[in-house]
């Protein structure tokens, strides 16, 4: 008998002995092979509870074909019964995103789901095991925030501008409104400017109009609200220039941003306006041009059910306390009353960048927008 016949003999033996459940039978007749088939080594290491035997039969698959889906799947189910669930997470884990770049076939589908059922319970388990390990801790937002984007329980969203980025600021969705000295004294305009809204919208509600307007000379803006009223602003400052008509009947208005900080850039900053998000509208998840500035809401008509998503991060707005947040950073706003929410909106520099690089950085705007139009984009 040939040594080819004499181990796929031996090699038949074994799988009906493991089918019939003899699998002490099976692995003596698998050592008695040459090269016993990895797989069904594995199995019969399985059943008679060798794990270490298993491991390395199965580490033979892996070294010739890392992403075998059943060995990646038999090595989480060998560590999960050694009490390993790091290690089982990790195979499982791997064996999943297999599955999902070239697909599974359905005798598989049932271990898939135990695997995803295995992550979930250990992920349980490890935040349970943290939260005892921390418990007599304060609270400490970004030790939280750290680890709950580890636990995968919130995603991490970092500044993507559609125009400009400049390194190494902050990844901060949103600044609090106590790190901001000249923010009370426009907090305290509140009631002024509500006032000076009032009056406007009830002489002239045309004087808003849609805030994402399509132009002539260049290609449609791509979102749901392009010359939508439903979304629309009165503008203050535009274009780095007052509005004069709009300056001269809001002077609370004009007063209360003469407090910020907002940038000097000819043809390009200040721009102030008010928000108008009638209800039921919703502005889509985008992010802004640049990242050197914050953008800034003073909520003046806040109806609940309006709130402010930035990153995984959601307020709603209060009347008469700032938003400050980074609009590079993936957002979107909402409008669920039943009532108009109008905020006032400007934006300011990063406190982060020096005065030297502010001023660099208004000449190289200005270089920009002298090649061309500027674009602007306030967010919300």
């Amino acid at each position: 008998m040939g040594d080819d016949n004499r181990e796929t003999i031996l090699a038949d033996a074994a799988m009906a002995a493991l089918r019939r459940g003899d699998a002490a039978g099976a692995l003596a007749t698998l050592r008695d092979m040459r090269d016993p088939p990895a797989m069904l080594l594995a199995q019969a290491c399985n059943r008679s509870g060798d794990l270490d035997g298993e491991a390395a039969a199965l580490r033979r698959i892996l070294d010739s074909d890392i992403r075998n889906l059943p060995a990646l799947l038999a090595m989480g189910q060998n560590a999960q019964r050694r009490g390993d669930a790091r290690g089982a997470t990790s195979w499982f884990r791997s064996a999943l995103a297999q599955a999902a770049a070239t697909g599974a076939p359905p005798q598989l589908q049932p271990l898939l789901q135990q695997a995803q059922a295995s992550i979930a319970q250990s992920s349980r388990s490890f935040e349970d095991h943290l939260t005892a390990a921390m418990s007599d801790l304060p609270p400490l937002p970004r030790v939280q925030l750290a680890t709950d984007l580890m636990l995968g329980k919130r995603t991490l969203f970092l500044q993507q501008p559609s125009m400009f980025y400049f390194p190494e600021l902050p990844q901060r969705a949103f600044c609090e409104r106590s790190e901001f000295d000249w923010v009370p004294a426009v907090e305290d305009m509140t009631d002024a400017i509500v006032a000076e809204l009032e009056a406007v919208r009830a002489q002239e509600e045309a004087a808003f109009a849609p805030y994402v307007q399509a132009s002539p000379l260049r290609p449609a803006p791509n979102n749901p609200l392009r010359d939508d009223a439903r979304w629309s602003a009165l503008y203050f400052w535009q274009n780095g220039a007052p509005v004069a008509e709009n300056a001269a009947r809001c002077p609370a208005v004009m007063a209360a941003l003469a407090q910020a900080p907002m940038p000097i850039i000819e043809g390009r900053s200040p721009v102030a306006l008010w928000s108008l998000l009638e209800p039921g509208t919703h502005i889509q998840p985008h992010h802004g041009l640049l990242n050197t500035r914050l953008i800034c809401h003073l909520p003046l008509l806040t109806p609940e059910g309006c709130a402010l998503r930035v990153g995984a991060e959601t307020r709603e707005w209060r009347k008469g306390e700032m938003l400050l947040f980074d609009d590079s950073i993936e957002h979107e706003a909402w409008n669920r009353s039943a009532e108009t929410r109008v905020v006032l909106l400007f934006e300011i520099w990063r406190p982060e960048i020096s005065p030297e690089e502010r001023m660099a950085l208004t000449q190289l705007f200005q270089a920009i927008d002298h090649f061309g139009p500027a674009q602007v984009d306030t967010g919300g």
